[in-house]
């Protein structure tokens, strides 16, 4: 099992997010960062919308930092942690301009991104940008073969259904040769889509008895499927009995992967957790001092709130 960060401050669903993240920014978010990937954190995220309606945005969430620019600047201030996109919506770019955004971040990186894709639900941001919306999902198969023939590649050529590219030039290139690419969604289209053509599959919105029988019923794939799920809010300082279930039972529905999200008050109460979780779990963390051993976690914060 590893660990991801659902990262805060750069989405904001009604709900969901504490308080104190609506005043927060580049400061509180790079605290979070660097904490994450010093304690070995497998990667952080940052979702995507353009625009939302106002009376979407009611459920939604309104409030959605741009994944290439905030993942970029998270480069910059970390080492090892993966960047994910949680989730691209495929239909509002050309397959090459992924490739060149994301392989020029992955090189900037060192090799770190994933790319969280999706068909995407949202019609009025469809319209908004005008992006096909009916035939999205055979477009986001043909995207995404599109976006493994163009990675990593100096002069990519694809010929596909809705993409069709040949003799341009792009470069930079990617550091990865193949860009770990996970679809989010909640149907067994999406699962199908990642076990056919990607490298892992980030349902919502389902349960665990739900996505249990999905994984259960996949055809054997020669590279296992990372299954990424995210088993509501924990709080490992509070309640480590319940973080360790919620754990275990997200593993056992086939989860490889939990992006974490947790109970927290406040910067502190949240970078406490954060190291609470990776001494709960130490086996599934590893430091900076040691990438490639799980080793026993660094001495806990001086100040660990509680109440």
């Amino acid at each position: 099992m590893k660990f991801g960060l659902l990262s805060p401050i750069v989405i904001r669903l009604p709900g969901a997010h504490a308080q104190w993240e609506s005043a927060a920014g580049v400061t509180e978010l790079t605290q979070v960062a660097r904490a994450a990937d010093r304690l070995g954190y497998h990667h952080l995220t940052c979702s995507e919308h353009t625009g939302v309606p106002r009376e979407v945005a009611a459920v939604r969430g309104g409030t959605y930092w741009d994944p290439l620019a905030t993942l970029s600047f998270l480069a910059g201030q970390t080492e090892r942690i993966a960047l994910a996109t949680n989730v691209l919506v495929l239909a509002y770019h050309h397959p090459l301009s992924i490739v060149k955004s994301y392989g020029t971040l992955d090189r900037l990186s060192g090799g770190r991104v994933v790319l969280g894709v999706g068909v995407g639900t949202l019609q009025q941001e469809f319209d908004l940008l005008s992006a096909p919306f009916d035939d999205r999902g055979p477009r986001a198969d043909d995207a995404i073969r599109a976006i493994r023939a163009g990675w990593a590649t100096g002069v990519p050529s694809y010929h596909g259904t809705h993409y069709d590219f040949d003799d341009f030039a792009v470069d930079p290139v990617a550091v990865q040769p193949r860009v770990p690419i996970w679809i989010g969604g909640r149907t067994g289209r999406s699962l199908r889509r990642a076990a056919t053509l990607a490298d892992g599959w980030m349902p919502f919105g389902l349960t665990l008895e739900q996505i249990s029988a999905m994984v259960g019923a996949l055809p054997a794939r020669q590279d296992p499927l990372e299954v990424v799920l995210q088993p509501g809010a924990l709080d490992p300082l509070g309640d480590p009995d319940r973080t360790r279930s919620a754990v275990d039972n997200a593993g056992a529905a086939g989860a490889t992967i939990v992006n974490a999200r947790f109970v927290h008050r406040d910067l502190a109460h949240l970078l406490d957790q954060m190291h609470a979780l990776a001494e709960l779990f130490p086996q599934a963390f590893t430091t900076a001092d040691d990438p490639t051993e799980p080793s026993t976690m660094p001495a806990a914060p001086t100040r660990r709130r509680h109440d």
